[in-house]
C-alpha cells in the first residue's frame, strides 16, 4: 500500500487499515482535533486568566501527564508541575506547601490507581474544589464527588490517552503554562500527512528487516512522550519498534534506525505531536496490529491490586550491584535491548542518563532505554510484556524508602504503593518469561561505574 492510499484510508477512518476487532471506531478523534480544538482556544484562554495561584500542579498518568510535561517547556506563564509518580519523597516534596496552588487532575476513565491516591493526598491538604479542575470523558466518577464543583473539563471520549496532547488533555494545562496553544494547534494543522505516514511506514518497514531500535535525537521531554506513544502502541502480539530516546547524542548499531526531531517554535512542536501520531498509526497499520489498544499494561495493575491485598509485602531477593555486569554479560545478545526501571525519586533524572549511558558501553553499544517507574508502566510497560521478548529488565529499587506519606482511606502508604507496583511488574515480567533482575541502590553513580 502507498503512502498516499493509507493516508487517504486514515482520513476516512478506515478500520481495516488495522486487524479485525480492532478499537479504532472508539479512538480516532485526535485525526481532526488541531482544527476542532482551535474553537477551544478563547474560553481556555480566558478560563486560565482567572485562576489565582502562582504555579499549576498536575495530577496524571501516561500521555494524560507526558504530553503537558512537554509542553510545560513552552510555558511563558506560571509553570506546571507533573506529578506521574508514588514515590512518597517525590511526592511529599510537591506537595508539601500547596497553599498557592492550583491542582489539575487529568484522567481518562478518571479510576487510575496512582490518580485516585494523589487526588486523596491532596485534597487532605486542599479540601477546596475551587481550586481544582478536572480533564476528563464524560461519566468519569471524577467529576462527582468532591472535585463536582470543580471546574471539569471533558474530552472527547474518542481519544485516547496517548493522542490526547493536542485535545483538552494537553490544552487545559498548557493554556495555565501560558503557551501559544492557538500556535500549537495551527503548526500541527500544518503537517505533512503524507512526509508523516512514510515515516511510520519506514519504521515499520526497518522493524521488520530486523532494525527495530528507533533512537530519537532530540529535546529529552519530547523523547520521552514519542516513547510512550511509540511503546504502548506497537509493541504487542509479540511485535513492536522499540524508541531509544537520547537526548542530543546520536547512537548506531546494526539493529538502529534514527530520527532526528527539531523543534524551535511551539508551530514545530504541534507539528512534531501531530507527526508522531500519524507516524505511530501508520505503523500499526504495517506491522499488522492495533495501535490504539494496551491489552498487556492492565496485568502489572492487576498484580499490583493482588501484593495490596496480600499485606505486608514479602521480600524479594535482589542481585548484588556488583554482579550486575556479568548478569548483563550472561542474559543479553544480539537484537535485545536493555531496559532500566528505577523505582526512584524524581530527582535522579542526570544519574538515570548517566547509568544508562554507561550501561550502553559496557554492553558494547546495546540500546539501552531508562524510565522511571511507575511512570513507564502507562508506556513501555505495554512494549516489555507484549512485545517481542528481547528485553532484559533491570529493575533498580531503594534499600528502603526514607520517608512514607498517608493515602486517605487506605491501609497503606505511598512507600507501600510503589514498592507494590515495583512488586507486581516484577512478578508479571517473570511471567511473561522475560529475563529481569532487581537491584538495590540509591547511588546510581555506583552502580556499573565507569
Amino acid at each position: 500500500m502507498s503512502a498516499r492510499e493509507l493516508l487517504d484510508r486514515l482520513r476516512q477512518r478506515d478500520p481495516d487499515l488495522w486487524p479485525k476487532g480492532n478499537v479504532s471506531p472508539t479512538r480516532l478523534g485526535w485525526l481532526d482535533a488541531p482544527e476542532r480544538f482551535l474553537n477551544s482556544v478563547q474560553p481556555l484562554q480566558e478560563f486560565a486568566a482567572e485562576v489565582e495561584g502562582s504555579r499549576v500542579v498536575l495530577l496524571g498518568m501516561g500521555g494524560s501527564s507526558l504530553g503537558p510535561l512537554v509542553l510545560s517547556r513552552w510555558g511563558e506563564g506560571r509553570p506546571v508541575e507533573v506529578l506521574d509518580t508514588t514515590d512518597p519523597q517525590t511526592v511529599a516534596a510537591v506537595t508539601e506547601d500547596l497553599s498557592d496552588a492550583f491542582i489539575v487532575v487529568s484522567s481518562k476513565s478518571g479510576t487510575t490507581l496512582e490518580v485516585q491516591s494523589l487526588l486523596a493526598h491532596c485534597w487532605k491538604r486542599l479540601p477546596d474544589a475551587s481550586r481544582y479542575a478536572v480533564v476528563t470523558d464524560p461519566d468519569s466518577p471524577l467529576a462527582s464527588g468532591p472535585l463536582e464543583a470543580a471546574r471539569v473539563f471533558e474530552n472527547d471520549p474518542n481519544i485516547g490517552g496517548r493522542y490526547s496532547v493536542l485535545s483538552l488533555f494537553g490544552l487545559v494545562p498548557a493554556a495555565l503554562d501560558g503557551v501559544a496553544i492557538d500556535q500549537l494547534l495551527k503548526g500541527a494543522a500544518g503537517t505533512d500527512l503524507e512526509e508523516a505516514v512514510e515515516l511510520g511506514i519506514s519504521m515499520a518497514d526497518e522493524a521488520q528487516a530486523g532494525r527495530d531500535k528507533l533512537t530519537i535525537v532530540g529535546p529529552h521531554e519530547f523523547g520521552l512522550w514519542a516513547e510512550q506513544l511509540i511503546a504502548e502502541s506497537t509493541g504487542k502480539q509479540g511485535k513492536g519498534i522499540v524508541p531509544v530516546p537520547v537526548g542530543d547524542e546520536s547512537e548506531g548499531g546494526p539493529d538502529r534506525q534514527h530520527v532526528q526531531v527539531e523543534i524551535g517554535s511551539v508551530s514545530d512542536l504541534g507539528r512534531e505531536f501531530f507527526r508522531w501520531m500519524v507516524a505511530t498509526a501508520a505503523a500499526g497499520s504495517v506491522l499488522g496490529i492495533d495501535p490504539f489498544d494496551e491489552p498487556d499494561v492492565s496485568a502489572a495493575k492487576k498484580a499490583t491490586n493482588a501484593a495490596l491485598a496480600a499485606l505486608p509485602l514479602p521480600d524479594e531477593n535482589a542481585l548484588a550491584v556488583s554482579e550486575l555486569a556479568s548478569w548483563l554479560a550472561d542474559e543479553a545478545g544480539d537484537g535485545d535491548y536493555v531496559s532500566l526501571q528505577a523505582y526512584l525519586p524524581y530527582g535522579n533524572e542526570t544519574e538515570l542518563e548517566g547509568l544508562r549511558r554507561r550501561c550502553r558501553d559496557v554492553m558494547g553499544g546495546m540500546p539501552v532505554t531508562a524510565g522511571f517507574g511507575p511512570r513507564f508502566l502507562h508506556s513501555t510497560g505495554q512494549l516489555h510484556k507484549g512485545g517481542p521478548n528481547n528485553v532484559v529488565a533491570v529493575q533498580i529499587v531503594p534499600p528502603q524508602r526514607p520517608v512514607d506519606l498517608e493515602i486517605p482511606d487506605k491501609e497503606y502508604g505511598f512507600s507501600t504503593l510503589i514498592d507494590a507496583q515495583a512488586l507486581g511488574d516484577l512478578r508479571t515480567l517473570r511471567e511473561r518469561d522475560r529475563r529481569v533482575v532487581r537491584i538495590e541502590a540509591t547511588n546510581l553513580d555506583r552502580v556499573l561505574p565507569a
